[in-house]
Order: structure tokens, then C-alpha cells, then sequence
């Protein structure tokens, strides 16, 4: 904790820190005027319930704590939170459903899609998933 509070953070903190403040703001879709439609659809596109505000609160608190535990945490919490999101969104590409909130487990698969509403709906956690996979295997060599 040191590192933190003495000013001193590595990139793998910063970037966890950064999924704090995204992963929060995803929490948060829902209880921001007009940014869902009449269908409870975030940007037209997605459904959040409760259960996905949750499990982004969640991975924004993990996001945080490793951020503050250093550059191990930091680097463990991109690589495992980027293999389940990049999972849960290529799932979810190719299903219809992922499996971070169960949808593949209550849900019959609707097949794979290439249609833009599909690929929209699942670049989130796609991208999200990508990049900390990419960053925690990438940067910050941690002994």
C-alpha cells in the first residue's frame, strides 16, 4: 500500500484505477436521465437490471482494491477480470447470452449474429475484457 499512498503507482495500478472509474460509471447507466429509452434499454442497445449494476459495482470495487493492495493485485485483477468479461462477451456474440449473469444458463441460444445490434451489445464487456487482458499480460513485470 505503500506505493499508493507514498504517490508512487504503476501503470498496472493506473490502469486499474481507470477500470474503477468505467466499471463505476457502468453501474451507474441506469440511474442517469435518458440514457435509457422507454424499453429500459441503455443507449437503445442493452438491458441493465439490477444483477449488472451489481456485478459492475463489484469489479469496480476489485478494480479499486487492487489498485490500492499494488502492482501484483493490479496485474492478477486485469488478467482474470479480462479473460471472464472477453469470455462473457464473446460468448454472448455468439450466443446471445453470457454467462457472467447467467443469461446462457436460463436462456436457449439464439445462434451467432453479425447484425449491429449484437456486436453493440457485446463490445462492452468485449473491449473491457480485451484491453485488462492485454494490460495484465503485457505491462508491469511483477516478481
Amino acid at each position: 500500500m505503500g506505493q499508493v499512498f507514498g504517490g508512487i503507482m504503476s501503470l498496472l495500478q493506473k490502469i486499474s484505477v481507470g477500470y474503477f472509474v468505467v466499471l463505476l460509471a457502468a453501474a451507474a447507466l441506469n440511474y442517469v436521465p435518458g440514457i435509457t429509452d422507454d424499453q429500459g434499454l441503455a443507449f437503445g442497445i442493452f438491458a441493465l437490471d439490477l444483477f449488472d449494476d451489481t456485478l459492475h459495482l463489484a469489479s469496480a470495487l476489485w478494480a479499486l482494491i487492487a489498485a490500492f493492495m499494488g502492482a501484483r493485485a493490479s496485474k492478477v485483477f486485469l488478467v482474470v477480470f479480462g479473460a471472464l468479461y472477453l469470455g462473457d462477451g464473446l460468448l454472448g456474440f455468439a450466443t446471445g447470452w453470457g454467462y457472467l449473469d447467467f443469461g446462457i444458463f436460463t436462456n436457449t441460444s439464439d445462434g451467432i449474429s453479425f447484425t449491429v445490434f449484437r456486436v453493440l451489445a457485446n463490445l462492452p464487456h468485449i473491449a473491457l475484457g480485451g484491453v485488462a487482458l492485454f494490460a495484465g499480460l503485457r505491462f508491469g513485470r511483477v516478481q
